[in-house]
């Protein structure tokens, strides 16, 4: 096992120096899935607190899972609130994906929230966090506050208009396009489609401007390889659930078609 990806500040400065990291969905409350995506070598997850029946005790559970094997875990939260943002990073997440970021105050917020020194973060270093008090104050503070990672994830229309102020705020260390949010709020069914083409291009090129990572679904082999022409360096690929189904899916129409 690789354990330098349990290693919370390897991984902030993997993803800082946008190296090529694959990480993947969580949507099952349980360690069980956690467990399969570390052995298998992703380089993290994200929780999907948004989409998925999370709540803290199932959100901690997971962070342990992923922590015992060797794999950092991000948290994409469902409410961007001080509270649920701290609750998350207590619980010894490696940092927060949250989403709808369409302003440059909700990323300014929402930094604040991930830090102590710059920002607004309630203290605590009782929790896996902190050692559960292992850790000496200064000790505690410096670490959280240069290892956690704030991600802004854009897929509002009204983010496109003020990408670069959104980009350039300190202590958002990164950008995730939400290309499925972003096709839908733009009126469109695909990410194919050339409007929203044109805002992801845009969406990348502040990114950049700002020098910082952009990370990304990848849908395919091929839309991996154009994101990363446009700059991305991260990706996730598909969920639990989607290896699950798909694996499913698989396994019974090739037994269904070994009866006919």
């Amino acid at each position: 096992m690789n354990d330098t990806r349990n290693d919370k500040s390897s991984f902030a400065h993997r993803i800082k120096a946008c190296e090529t990291l694959i990480g993947t969905f969580i949507k099952v409350p349980t360690t069980h899935t956690t467990e399969v995506m570390g052995s298998v070598g992703f380089d993290f997850i994200v929780i999907d607190q948004e989409h998925a029946p999370f709540d803290r005790l199932s959100i901690d559970s997971v962070i342990l899972a992923s922590i015992a094997n060797g794999m950092p875990a991000l948290v994409r939260v469902g409410d961007p609130s001080p509270a649920n943002i701290l609750s998350a990073l207590d619980c010894g997440a490696a940092g927060v994906l949250v989403p709808h970021i369409d302003s440059a105050e909700k990323a300014a917020a929402i930094a604040s929230a991930c830090r102590y020194r710059t920002g607004r973060r309630g203290f605590s270093r009782t929790g896996r966090a902190g050692g559960y008090g292992a850790a000496g104050v200064t000790e505690h503070l410096d670490r959280q506050d240069a290892e956690t990672i704030c991600i802004a994830m854009i897929e509002d229309v009204a983010a496109i208009e003020c990408i670069d102020a959104i980009a350039a705020v300190e202590g958002i260390d990164a950008i995730f396009i939400g290309r499925a949010d972003l096709s839908v709020a733009m009126g469109e069914v695909s990410s194919a489609a050339p409007r929203v083409i044109d805002a992801v291009r845009a969406i990348a090129e502040a990114t950049a401007r700002a020098g910082k990572p952009l990370l990304t679904l990848a849908e395919s082999l091929a839309d991996r390889q154009a994101m990363a022409a446009l700059g991305a360096s991260s990706f996730l690929v598909g969920s639990d659930i989607a290896f699950l189904r798909r694996a499913a899916t698989q396994s019974l129409a090739e037994h269904r078609h070994s009866d006919t």
